[in-house]
């Protein structure tokens, strides 16, 4: 399992041993997933499960207490208070962002939901330290940061030397609003990338990634005010309900496996997508934390 110790050995791989495929026969992705034994997968903890409900289904999202634990303590709090019930997504704009909380927060604060009794302010929760994380780098060289890889199925980008490391704003990711002030998030107002926009790394906090019902969001029609925000109350999508897999009735809980990143069936993986067969008629041999997307599965029964 490579970690920080690991690190400079695993960089070290040269260009020519990526650019040059593995001997054949190689497993394609389909089947790399399809092999993976039961030791490879692991069950998200239901205190780390959100479940948002919306007249087209279900949103899945894994929030991420390593990157942004003050946040995801006030999306718990938030969640079991209900917060998000019968709020809407507010905004889609185009290969950018599906966000969602409480329209009238910013336009009309007196008439806005109320927030939790005492619901803290997180601060700022970009980057932690990156010494000792249990980091499953890319040999691959990243644009931008020194080091990419994954921790825990979230694609994660790091600088040794500042010892910082940050979660990336990949396709599926969900992050807090913030306004002008860096540390004006509360985990009030989230958001899911309905595209890969590195450049927001470090200047937001990423809280989770979305599991499963990203296509509910990236399908929503585009709002056609500034930033994609709807004009009219009537086309936001309304917000059932959020709540926590925790406070769910065990028989009403996600059964959701998600590939661990830390094992042999993610390495193949990612040699199956470096090398594509089949209808690809060229493969570049690379990926990168935002080019690869690590499976999720029902329990199997």
């Amino acid at each position: 399992m490579p970690r920080l110790f690991a690190l400079p050995l695993l960089l070290a791989c040269s260009a020519a041993a990526l650019a040059a495929p593995p001997p054949k026969p190689w497993r394609s992705s389909a089947e790399v997933i399809a092999a993976a034994p039961a030791a490879d997968w692991r069950e998200p903890k239901p205190e780390d499960l959100l479940v948002m409900e919306l007249p087209q289904g279900r949103v899945l999202i894994e929030l991420a207490p390593r990157f942004a634990p003050r946040h995801v303590a006030n999306i718990r709090a938030l969640a079991r208070a209900g917060y998000w019930d019968g709020l809407a997504v507010l905004r889609v704009q185009d290969n950018y962002v599906a966000q969602w909380g409480d329209p009238e927060a910013e336009k009309n604060p007196t008439a806005a939901k109320p927030l939790p009794p005492g619901l803290p302010k997180p601060g700022i929760e970009f980057a932690i330290p990156f010494k000792g994380l249990p980091l499953q780098a890319l040999p691959e060289r990243d644009a931008w940061a020194p080091v990419q890889g994954f921790i825990d199925g979230f694609p994660v980008a790091a600088d040794p030397k500042r010892n910082q490391a940050w979660l990336s704003h990949c396709y599926g990711m969900v992050g807090a609003g913030r306004d002008m002030a860096v540390d004006s998030s509360n985990g009030a107002e989230l958001y899911a990338m309905i595209a890969p926009a590195r450049g927001l790394d470090l200047n937001v906090p990423l809280v989770g990634r979305v599991l499963q019902g990203i296509e509910l969001l990236s399908s929503l029609p585009r709002g056609s005010g500034a930033l994609g925000f709807y004009e009219k109350p009537e086309q936001r999508t309304p917000i059932t309900r959020v709540r926590l897999a925790a406070d769910l009735p065990e028989a009403e809980r996600p059964a959701l496996q998600v590939l661990r990143t830390d094992s042999a069936s993610w390495t193949a993986l990612l040699q199956a997508r470096r090398w594509r067969e089949g209808w690809f008629v060229h493969s570049h041999g690379v990926v990168d934390v935002c080019s690869v997307s690590v499976p999720v599965r029902e329990r199997p029964r």
